[in-house]
C-alpha cells in the first residue's frame, strides 16, 4: 500500500494513474481539493478496489494518524503542494500552510508511525518528498545546470516554500533517522494540467481566441519534462534510491518561454487550424512578474548513472502527445474552467498589456 498525498492534483494524479496501470499494489491518496485538485482527473479508478481517496488536508494530523494506522502504507509519496508562482506572489499565506506547516505535520506524523514498525516492515519504509528546481534560484545564459549540491536561493515565495519544506525532510532524515528521498524536478507538462500553467493556459486561451500572455521578453528560460517521464522517475527513486539523497529529476529541454508558445501555436494551426489565420497572432506581451527568474535547468546525470533513469520523450514528442489530449478532452478542461479560476486569470494577466 502506499500513501500518496496531492493525488487529485496535476503530477500527483498522473502517478497515481500510471501506478495502478503498471501493477495492482493499492494507493490511498489524500487530498483537500482545492482549486487544483480535481477527482475528476481519477475518474477511471471509480469503483477500483486496489484505489481508496480520502479527502482531507495534509495539515489535518489526526486525519493523517488514522490513515497511517489504518492503511499501514509501507511508503508515503508526497506530492501535495501549493505550487503556482504567480498565486504565491498575490497570496503567499496558503504557500507557508500547505508547503511548510503542511510537510512538517506529515513529517511527524510519518516519523511517528515509523518508530512504531518493526524488523523488514520498518526497513523498506520509504518518504519520498517531491520537489522543484525553484530551490536553487535562477541560472545565467552561460551558468552549468543546478547539480544537486547547489546552494537554495529561493526568489518566489513558492520556491521558499518549497526550499523551506525540502530542509524540513533533510533534518528529519538526520534528526531522527527516518528514511527519505527528494526529488527536484524541472517544469512538468502533460495531461490532467490545471490551465494556469503555461502549457496547457496557451493551449485553452488560443482555442478561446484570447491573448495568450507572455511575461517580458518571453526569453525566461525552462527545462521541460514530460509529467510521464516525472512519474517514471519516481517510481525509480522509490525503488532504488539511496536513502537521505536527493535526485535532480530533468527533461533535458531547455527552452525560452516564447518559443514553447511559438510550438503551441504551430501544433495548433496544424492540428486544429482557426479561419482568422495563426495562433502567434493571440501572442501578446505582458508586464513581468516581480522577481522572474531567467533560467532553470538542471543536471540530471546522478539518476541516470545510479539507477538507470532517463526520460523517453523529447519535446517535440511530448508537446504533441500534450496538445492532443487537450483537444480531445474537452468536457475536462470545461469542468475544471471554474468562475473562480476566470476571475484568477483577470486579476492576475488583465490590465498588464
Amino acid at each position: 500500500m502506499l500513501l500518496v498525498t496531492g493525488g487529485a492534483g496535476f503530477i500527483g494524479a498522473n502517478f497515481v494513474l500510471d501506478w495502478l496501470a503498471a501493477n495492482d499494489e493499492p494507493v490511498v491518496t489524500l487530498d483537500a481539493l482545492t482549486y487544483a485538485g480535481n477527482l475528476e482527473s481519477l475518474a477511471s479508478l471509480q469503483g477500483d478496489p486496489r484505489h481508496i481517496f480520502a479527502h482531507g488536508d495534509i495539515t489535518d494530523r489526526t486525519l493523517v494518524d488514522s490513515l497511517l494506522r489504518q492503511y499501514r502504507p509501507r511508503a508515503v509519496i508526497h506530492f501535495a503542494a501549493e505550487s503556482h508562482v504567480d498565486r504565491s506572489i498575490l497570496g503567499p499565506a496558503a504557500f507557508i500552510k500547505t508547503n511548510v506547516e503542511g510537510t512538517f505535520n506529515l513529517l511527524d506524523a510519518t516519523r511517528a508511525y515509523w518508530d512504531a514498525l518493526a524488523g523488514d516492515e520498518k526497513a523498506a519504509f520509504r518518504f519520498l518528498h517531491v520537489s522543484t528546481d525553484e530551490v536553487y534560484g535562477s541560472l545565467g545564459p552561460d551558468d552549468a545546470p543546478f547539480t544537486e549540491r547547489n546552494a537554495f536561493e529561493p526568489n518566489s515565495p513558492y520556491s521558499a516554500s518549497k526550499a523551506s519544506s525540502d530542509h524540513l525532510v533533510r533534518a528529519w532524515h538526520h534528526t531522527y533517522g527516518l528514511p527519505v528521498l527528494t526529488t527536484n524536478c524541472s517544469n512538468n507538462y502533460g495531461p490532467l494540467q490545471f490551465p494556469e500553467k503555461l502549457i496547457p493556459l496557451m493551449i485553452v486561451s488560443a482555442l478561446a481566441g484570447n491573448p495568450l500572455p507572455v511575461y517580458g521578453d518571453g526569453r525566461n528560460v525552462r527545462d521541460w519534462l514530460h509529467v510521464g517521464d516525472h512519474c517514471c522517475a519516481i517510481r525509480t527513486v522509490l525503488a532504488g534510491g539511496r536513502v537521505g539523497e536527493t535526485y535532480n529529476v530533468g527533461g533535458w529541454n531547455e527552452m525560452a518561454n516564447v518559443d514553447v508558445v511559438k510550438t503551441v501555436c504551430s501544433l495548433l494551426d496544424e492540428l486544429r487550424p482557426d479561419a482568422a489565420g495563426s495562433y502567434e497572432r493571440l501572442i501578446t506581451y505582458v508586464k513581468d512578474r516581480p522577481g522572474h527568474d531567467r533560467r532553470y535547468a538542471v543536471d540530471a546525470r546522478k539518476i541516470e548513472s545510479e539507477l538507470g533513469w532517463r526520460p523517453a520523450e523529447t519535446f517535440a514528442t511530448g508537446i504533441r502527445k500534450t496538445i492532443m489530449w487537450y483537444l480531445n478532452n474537452e468536457a475536462w478542461v470545461s469542468n475544471v474552467q471554474s468562475g473562480a479560476y476566470r476571475d484568477w486569470i483577470n486579476k492576475n494577466y488583465r490590465g498588464k498589456e
